[in-house]
């Protein structure tokens, strides 16, 4: 699907809105449509979207907000990439904020709670091979938002949202690089368990280990930090076989 297809899906349904708009690009960034480095101009997105500019710059701007794009004065946005170093950096806070979701909602946890992590692995385990490439990023979010809502703390799990939204972009794209999916599901038993077992301890260790594997999983594809931003690119396919990726990395 291209972008035009996506805004005149979004569009059937729903009102004319710059919120609709930031929700289509949003999504054609996450999927890769629009990589990073892509310029996005206004006019552009205004004749497919058959909208004057005005709610293309305010979605253009949301979405500056929540770091997926960079707008520049005279050239318009362009799509940001991220290195490894911000990586590392979106990770670490991933690690302090979901920690803390997981020692508030735990005592919290229900009998309920935990079928519907229950139900969302086996989910996960119920779908082909394709179907677990193409939908992994939204079943590991849903795990994750399953386990923290019993929180009850809104804003910090908009946060843990939003960086979710900002790694699983990349998990995307490489998703073949190291068997995700099966290595999601073996830890998300893991957390199920260790929460069935109410201990805290266990399932914090286990929610910093298996966010720390995304950057384990990237840090041979993604580039090392660079003083230009729009070069910022998530580097080489993940057609790319086994045996030149571990060249590469021993180079």
């Amino acid at each position: 699907m291209q972008l035009q297809d996506m805004a005149a899906d979004a569009l059937s349904g729903h009102r004319t809105t710059p919120a609709l708009v930031a929700d289509v690009l949003r999504e054609a960034i996450l999927t890769g449509i629009l990589p990073p480095g892509q310029p996005v101009r206004q006019e552009e997105v205004a004749a497919r979207f058959g909208l004057s500019r005005s709610p293309i710059r305010e979605a253009l701007r949301q979405l500056e907000g929540e770091g997926l794009v960079k707008l520049y004065p005279h050239r318009g946005a362009v799509v940001v990439g991220v290195t490894l170093g911000e990586l590392r950096e979106l990770v670490e806070i991933r690690v302090s904020l979901e920690t803390l979701a997981i020692r508030l909602a735990l005592p919290r946890l229900t009998d309920h709670d935990l079928r519907r992590l229950e139900d969302i692995i086996a989910d996960a385990d119920a779908m082909t091979d394709e179907d677990a490439r193409r939908q992994w990023g939204a079943n590991n979010w849903e795990f994750h938002a399953a386990l923290y809502a019993p929180a009850r703390r809104p804003r910090l799990f908009a946060m843990i949202k939003n960086l979710h939204m900002h790694v699983d972009r990349y998990v995307r794209v490489y998703f073949a690089l190291a068997h995700a999916s099966e290595r999601a599901q073996t830890d998300h038993r893991r957390i199920l368990a260790a929460c069935r077992n109410r201990d805290v301890e266990r399932v914090t260790f286990l929610i910093e280990r298996d966010i720390e594997g995304v950057v384990e999983m990237l840090a041979r594809v993604l580039p090392e930090d660079t003083d230009n931003p729009d070069q910022r690119h998530s580097a080489r396919p993940a057609r790319e076989s086994a045996d030149n990726r571990s060249d590469d990395a021993s180079a």
